[in-house]
């Protein structure tokens, strides 16, 4: 009898190791012979990630350990000294438990330890909303970047959040000037050599993004001239823009010296293309569908909704604990502006989702609908 169902699983998986005769297998002779399939299973771009984590953390703490020594304790000691940050230690402890997996799909082990630890917890400090470019500092960003194709890179991420691998595949025909509309049905990823293969967005779903009008002259002059099949952001002889080569031809740590953003990303524009949407009042399934995120809370941490949320009930019980505190008369005189001829009105039923303007942390909607000052 035990007292649990995992000590249970754990007793049983030492029985059936004992008359396993591939039982005594250490970790990174199981790798050797099951990494193509894991390979073969995750996009490209996973595959070399974990292939990263594989050879800088996982084997050396745990390669040597047999298949029925790892338990999940053990798998936490070993994460202790895995060296970066949350994201990267829980892309170690997913391939992990991809090879454990597969041990206990081919009966070598009972159950995969892996799945008993705990991920590592995301740091709040780099949240996508912290990371994001407030309104003047994408100004200026955009200022920086000479005319050309450079220019329009950078301007179709920040102004579609696009990925660098989606916008390098767009094509002219993807650009639908007509309706305002960007079709985004593809990406291109570095394969292992470094060479760039085509495949769907991450999402591995279509998507559209909206051309609004601070993109559209960067998107008119992007299609200028080109046949439909043609690369809408190429670079200046044609070929394939990456944010590589993107952040080589900008001079990009001269841009994060002008921004004061040691730590800005060319990935951190599709960061402040989310959060400007939701500073701007789009609703959370609206900014999911756009940006292409596999899941609605992937897409919250972008609202900064939770951030007044103090502020607010501390209002509530201001107004439950002093229900009779005396409010101040509105005045009963009525000022009416007087409209000069030809000049529109300011009160408008709708507000164009950048028509916004810095402030504090980061951009705030404004009335009416005018674009960004760019």
């Amino acid at each position: 009898m035990f007292l649990t169902l995992v000590e249970a699983k754990r007793e049983l998986a030492k029985e059936i190791a004992g008359r396993n005769p591939n039982a005594g297998m250490t970790l990174t002779q199981w790798h050797e012979r099951y990494w193509p399939a894991v390979a073969a299973s995750v996009r490209v771009g996973t595959a070399r990630g974990y292939d990263v984590s594989w050879r800088k953390r996982v084997q050396p703490t745990l390669g040597d350990k047999k298949l029925e020594e790892i338990t999940s304790p053990l798998i936490e000691s070993a994460m202790v000294s895995w060296v970066g940050s949350p994201s990267i230690k829980v892309d170690s402890l997913a391939v992990l438990s991809r090879l454990l997996d597969g041990a206990r799909r081919a009966r070598i082990i009972d159950y995969n330890p892996a799945r008993e630890v705990k991920r590592p917890s995301q740091d709040t400090s780099s949240s996508p909303t912290s990371r994001a470019l407030t309104v003047q500092q994408i100004k200026k960003l955009l200022e920086l970047i000479e005319p050309g194709v450079y220019r329009r890179y950078a301007a179709a991420l920040v102004f579609t959040g696009m990925r660098a691998g989606e916008a390098t595949a767009q094509r002219v025909r993807d650009a639908d000037l007509k309706h305002g509309i960007l079709r985004i049905s593809r990406s291109f990823s570095p394969g292992k050599n470094g060479e760039l293969i085509e495949q769907t967005p991450k999402s591995r779903k279509e998507r559209e993004a909206p051309i609004t009008k601070q993109l559209r002259t960067f998107v008119i002059e992007a299609v200028k001239g080109k046949e439909p099949d043609d690369l809408l952001w190429a670079g200046p002889n044609g070929g394939r823009l990456t944010a590589r080569n993107f952040r080589r031809a900008v001079d990009w740590e001269k841009i994060k010296k002008e921004l004061r953003r040691p730590d800005l990303r060319v990935h951190d524009l599709r960061h402040t293309f989310a959060t400007i949407l939701f500073d701007a009042g789009a609703s959370a399934p609206d900014v999911q569908a756009v940006l292409g995120h596999s899941s609605l809370q992937v897409t919250e941490r972008y609202s900064r909704a939770r951030e007044g949320v103090a502020r607010r009930a501390g209002s509530v019980l201001d107004g439950l604990f002093e229900p009779d505190k005396p409010k101040q008369k509105k005045s009963s005189k009525k000022t009416t502006a007087a409209k000069k001829p030809g000049r529109a009105s300011k009160n408008t039923a709708f507000a164009d989702p950048f028509s916004i303007t810095g402030h504090g942390n980061g951009p705030r909607m404004a009335q009416g609908h005018g674009g960004l000052s760019l």
